[in-house]
């Protein structure tokens, strides 16, 4: 994807499910070599912490985050990793994980939904979803929604690409 601005690919996306409203199958996984970093203000929430207030703290964050550029997705770039308990916020289901006991709370991922309008990407460890036995069909069906490798490796390749780090504690 090398030389593809991302407005181009922001304006067509948005563009093709105005269009075609087709829901987006299967989950992609980036490699660490896809990570670009496409705007001059480029920041990486790090959600590793299955705590819905503090989630939604960081949601917060990022919503006023977002707000300081006026919206606007070409202006700063917003990544969340998610790794660890962090990545039930992005499950369908808690059934069949070791979360299962625990409520879901969907207007949480309302407000993520509301961020992705802004341009707000998440990426979610694989690793996570092999050690703790969780099949990966569970995640939201979204297209701002992406594996990657390594949570943490991720957290490390996007700091080096430019990306200031943000962890809500």
């Amino acid at each position: 994807m090398a030389g593809i601005d991302r407005r181009i690919l922001l304006g067509g996306a948005a563009l093709a499910s105005a269009v075609t409203m087709t829901p987006v199958r299967a989950t992609p996984m980036l490699q660490l070599s896809d990570l670009k970093k496409e705007a001059d203000v480029a920041c990486l929430y790090h959600c590793d912490f299955g705590d819905p207030p503090r989630f939604v703290q960081m949601l917060t964050n990022i919503s006023n985050h977002f707000s300081a550029y006026g919206a606007d997705p070409f202006a700063v770039q917003i990544v969340i990793v998610a790794h660890g308990a962090g990545v039930k916020f992005f499950l369908e289901s808690l059934e069949g994980t070791s979360w299962r006991d625990e409520a879901m709370v969907p207007q949480i991922f309302d407000r993520v939904l509301a961020q992705a309008k802004n341009g707000l990407k998440a990426h979610l460890c694989d690793i996570t979803f092999q050690r703790l036995n969780i099949d990966r069909s569970k995640v939201r069906k979204a297209d701002f929604i992406t594996f990657v490798p390594s949570g943490v490796a991720t957290v490390a390749a996007l700091q080096g690409k430019g990306y200031a780090y943000l962890k809500i504690g």
